[in-house]
């Protein structure tokens, strides 16, 4: 009983979380047609105006509406979501299903690398990699797949492992099954759900870090509309227009944790031990 309220309240707030979500990815693909304004557009004698009805999230220090930059923040948000997760993703489940399939030297070698990359701080080696390139959304593209596929690649090990010693591959082995049939038709569909709570957590967490990478300048050009960029020029004025540093981060904060959320969702409901809990709670 525990287990099936436990499941209905994660479900609950997985649908909240893909609602979000859902309206994010809508307001990334007809932003020009959402937007109530050119987010732009300068108006110096509206600068730092507080919300109101004609601009609901208030105005930046050029008279910009805050609200048209969320909207078209959205854009970089979802495509750093979207193609870093699935580069990292690709990248580390293949790695790591070559390490643990195969073991041996190949083993210990790409797990010592997945090691090297580990040991150093996420943040720190994001800004190591991004800082002598030209800022834009190719260098923190590329910053963010070089340094999120190490944790995929472990994970992805340790679930190979598991299937290589299961008593069906040794079954199919020993049949003369060829190795390419039993990673396709065997251990890759086994390890399908944890690809897929994988990818949730790097969206979140690729947002996250790019938003950081904005914050600190690192990341997209200072005139894109991009939510880490916003909180970095409004901090400043943080005490005389707290709306404008305040909707850009909320916003920041509510997506990756709607991400984090539907990851954690998907991990319960994929969990075979979960499910057979679910199912004893239902049986009379």
């Amino acid at each position: 009983m525990i287990a099936f309220a436990r499941l209905a309240s994660q479900q609950k707030t997985a649908a909240a979380s893909l609602a979000f979500l859902s309206l994010l990815v809508v307001a990334a693909v007809f932003a020009p047609h959402l937007a109530p304004y050119d987010p732009n557009a300068q108006d110096l004698a509206n600068a730092r105006s507080a919300p109101s009805l004609s601009h609901p999230f208030g105005t930046d220090f050029q008279g910009s509406d805050v609200l048209s930059k969320i909207i078209y923040g959205a854009r970089p948000t979802v495509a750093i979501a979207a193609g870093v997760s699935l580069t990292t993703v690709a990248i580390g489940f293949l790695l790591g299903l070559l390490a643990g399939y195969r073991g041996g030297l190949v083993d210990g070698a790409l797990m010592r690398l997945v090691d090297i990359m580990l040991a150093f701080p996420a943040l720190i080696l994001h800004i190591i990699l991004v800082a002598p390139l030209r800022a834009g959304f190719a260098s923190l593209f590329l910053a963010l797949t070089l340094t999120g596929w190490a944790s995929v690649a472990r994970i992805t090990r340790g679930v190979v492992l598991s299937l290589v010693n299961s008593p069906y591959v040794a079954g199919a082995r020993a049949l003369g099954v060829t190795p390419l049939r039993i990673v396709t038709r065997h251990i890759i569909p086994n390890c399908a759900s944890t690809v897929i709570v994988v990818f949730a957590m790097r969206a979140g967490t690729s947002v996250l870090a790019a938003g950081s990478l904005n914050y600190l300048g690192l990341g997209a050009p200072a005139d894109t509309n991009s939510w880490g960029t916003m909180v970095n020029l409004g901090q400043y004025d943080i005490v005389t227009a707290w709306w404008w540093p305040f909707f850009p981060a909320t916003a920041l904060a509510v997506t990756v944790l709607a991400l984090n959320l539907i990851a954690d969702a998907a991990r319960d409901l994929l969990d075979p031990r979960m499910r057979r809990q679910l199912t004893q709670s239902r049986t009379p």
